[in-house]
């Protein structure tokens, strides 16, 4: 699509649930919509089987969804962020059934609610059984197509943000082979998390961090980036991205088991419903002492097993599995990523101009261990107080943008490895430093690697920082929990300060550097 005529707008980054929403609340103001791929095609949204929690039950209320939240985030949520999410979350749920998602629900109508793990209530609500992001994505992106107001921009992959005077200008993006410029002084990043930066995850390979790579590299403050959650249950195979196995399998009663089919979690509070760190930290164990695991779901659902999980009885099937007579072979596996760029209750960044929705913000509610379906719910809420944000505030003055250098298209996968190899579920000091020591030179060589290992990198600081074992950052020579518990921001200029004290290669921090300078 043409650029004539777009210039001042807007423009959201990113084409999945939190991108969809914020540019359907921005409505009727004119916006446009960046997105990599078709709408939502390669979205971890779209991927989503659990559900979006709200307290809709009669036994349930948003003081009990806040509790939970904040104990699964150990002590680092922010319980006034935390708080509005979860009161809002029940008239999110009607506001998306309006936009024409068809929840599941019951013959009366009312909604089907399921538990998964560290909710003390049934309060997650599905559609297409085990298919919510799809339906969702589904429903957004119909909607969004028939909002004139939004232009979409599919195919176009934004490579950089352009800062003057200390605020957001513009935007450098790539589509159809051709650079191409757009002069805003307004830029929503909602561009997902960074699982693609690891061998086994859950998340498209493309999602490795590109929207944290933007907001740091023009210069905003990203917090919290060592907290990386890995699901416990992803169906062990080739395929990537790596099938999820719903944590609703087991709210329905399934077990993990290794090979001799020892329940391993029997002892421990909460068992297979215990927080995701605890549970994946047991299976990743299992697999360290060099056994495997699965999850048998054969005593608590048996032949029903397709009728309430369809797609995953699906993916189970394809693998050569049938769940209602086999158990299903899992391992943990990098799902979602509870740091991100640094915002306040209103989604605004450090930098002016520039705000974040979704998984690419740190917005406080998730803290060390984000709470089993509250991301989509995280990202509908926060959309709309992000638009009326960005609607209040000053469009800025039309620039005339200066030449700029294109970066190559990033590639992750140079930096799997030493990522996997470092920032998984377990950590060291030695095997962090090490990883420093080796991505410095990747992200000073300006090549396809190199957004991809800058976020590897700043991870790695954070990770190296937080010398303690809080959710799902835990280091294995550090293994206490500090009774003070603290946030930690970081910025580009603080890391390669770090990197530099680390390194080997002290010219090649040097020149990054002075190249910030």
């Amino acid at each position: 699509m043409t650029m004539h005529n777009r210039h001042g707008r807007p423009v959201i980054v990113g084409g999945g649930i939190a991108g969809l929403m914020a540019a359907l609340h921005l409505a009727p103001e004119p916006v446009v919509l960046v997105s990599k791929t078709a709408l939502g095609d390669e979205a971890s949204s779209v991927l989503a089987q659990g559900g979006i929690a709200a307290s809709l039950g009669s036994d349930d209320s948003p003081d009990l969804h806040l509790a939970d939240t904040l104990a699964a985030g150990d002590g680092l949520c922010d319980e006034v962020a935390a708080r509005r999410v979860v009161e809002a979350a029940p008239q999110v749920i009607e506001h998306l059934a309006r936009l024409g998602v068809a929840f599941d629900r019951t013959p009366d109508g009312t909604l089907l609610l399921g538990l998964e793990a560290a909710h003390s209530r049934r309060r997650i609500v599905h559609a297409g059984g085990d298919a919510t992001g799809r339906v969702l994505i589904r429903a957004l992106a119909a909607a969004v197509r028939r909002t004139p107001s939004i232009a979409i921009l599919e195919g176009v992959e934004v490579r950089r943000l352009i800062v003057e005077d200390g605020e957001i200008a513009g935007v450098l993006a790539v589509g159809n082979g051709e650079a191409m410029t757009l002069s805003t002084g307004r830029v929503v990043l909602a561009t997902g998390g960074i699982g693609g930066l690891f061998d086994h995850t859950t998340n498209p390979r493309g999602s490795f961090g590109q929207g944290l790579a933007l907001a740091a590299r023009a210069g905003a403050d990203v917090a919290d980036l060592e907290f990386v959650q890995f699901h416990p249950t992803a169906l062990d195979g080739p395929r990537r991205p790596m099938p999820l196995v719903s944590e609703a399998v087991r709210g329905e009663g399934a077990v993990l088991v290794d090979e001799r089919g020892w329940r391993f979690l029997a002892d421990t509070p909460g068992g297979e419903l215990a927080p995701r760190d605890v549970v994946a930290r047991a299976v990743w164990r299992q697999f360290e002492a060099g056994r495997r695991v699965f999850l048998d779901a054969r005593q608590c659902l048996g032949p029903k097993f397709a009728e309430r999980f369809p797609a995953i009885a699906s993916l189970c099937r394809q693998a050569g599995i049938d769940p209602a007579v086999e158990p299903i072979p899992v391992r943990p596996a990098a799902h979602y990523h509870m740091g991100g760029v640094a915002v306040d209750t209103e989604g605004r960044s450090s930098l002016r101009g520039l705000w974040a929705c979704g998984e690419v913000a740190r917005t406080g509610l998730h803290g060390a261990n984000r709470l089993a379906s509250n991301s989509l719910i995280e990202a509908v809420t926060s959309a709309a107080w992000i638009a009326a944000s960005v609607a209040a505030a000053s469009p800025g003055a039309h620039r005339r943008l200066k030449p700029a250098i294109v970066p190559p298209r990033p590639d992750a996968s140079r930096i799997r490895p030493i990522a996997s190899h470092a920032l998984g579920i377990e950590r060291d000091g030695e095997r962090l430093r090490d990883a420093a020591r080796t991505l410095v030179p990747v992200v000073a060589d300006d090549d396809a690697a190199s957004d991809p290992a800058l976020i590897a990198l700043m991870i790695t600081v954070a990770a190296l920082r937080r010398e303690e074992s809080r959710g799902s950052h835990f280091r294995t020579d550090f293994p206490r929990r500090d009774a003070q518990p603290q946030s930690l921001r970081l910025t580009l200029d603080e890391t390669l300060e770090a990197a530099a004290i680390l390194s080997d290669t002290a010219s090649d921090t040097a020149a990054l550097l002075d190249r910030r300078a």
